[in-house]
């Protein structure tokens, strides 16, 4: 796991560092807030740990500015500031915990490695379930929704509609979703894809305003919103 800290005081960089990296963390350390922000262009970090009084760019600036772009990694504030409106203001620029200083260091990793298994929880849960407008798959249970209306499927068409949902608005021809979706080559002059086809736009699109089910005639399906 990869950590990127921001922290201008350099023995408290270096200690904690020091202890991230004894316990099975890489952490890289920057010491100024428009430093940090180059640094994560093109590269990758599993959290990141920020303190707020920092020069050039402030550690809630350099939160913020992260969310514009990245909704999903942790972001762990360490601060002396202990008022309930530092908080407050940190949480609101979408931080995922607070820590005040002075702490103790086990303390902080046992935050850090709560924040990083609700993490990889959620990724493998994000895993599991396909959104596509107002469309939800949930391939573990294998249910599917149209908003809050919850549609039946046969497995068949299950299996059919999580294909064309997985191709990412990708074109799949009639070959192709008989090889993946009913794993083996039966003649594609037969109408059974088109039959199965319509049996899902009846299902997905018929009742709604957004028809998500599309053909390009002479290649294929896919499925988006547009």
């Amino acid at each position: 796991m990869n950590i990127l800290l921001l922290e201008d005081d350099l023995i408290l960089s270096a200690e904690l560092s020091k202890f991230l990296e004894s316990n099975n963390f890489a952490c890289d350390r920057i010491y100024d807030g428009e430093t940090f922000l180059r640094q994560i262009k093109g590269n990758t970090y599993d959290l990141y740990l920020l303190d707020i009084n920092v020069p050039k760019v402030n550690g809630l600036d350099v939160c913020q500015t992260i969310r514009s772009f990245d909704k999903v990694t942790p972001i762990f504030i360490i601060s002396a500031y202990g008022d309930l409106s530092d908080k407050k203001d940190a949480f609101t620029r979408l931080a995922d915990d607070y820590l005040v200083k002075p702490f103790q260091f086990e303390e902080l990793l046992l935050r850090i490695n709560s924040l990083l298994r609700r993490k990889t929880s959620a990724d493998r849960v994000d895993q599991e379930i396909i959104r596509i407008d107002d469309l939800i798959i949930n391939k573990t249970e294998q249910k599917v929704f149209r908003g809050t209306t919850e549609i039946a499927l046969t497995l068949k068409e299950f299996q059919l509609l999580v294909y064309l949902a997985e191709a990412q608005g990708r074109i799949v021809s009639k070959q192709q979703i008989t090889e993946h979706v009913w794993e083996h080559n039966f003649n594609t002059n037969t109408n059974t894809v088109e039959v199965y086809i319509n049996f899902l736009r009846k299902k997905i699109d018929k009742d709604f305003k957004v028809k998500l089910i599309h053909t390009r005639s002479g290649f294929g399906y896919y499925l988006s919103p547009i």
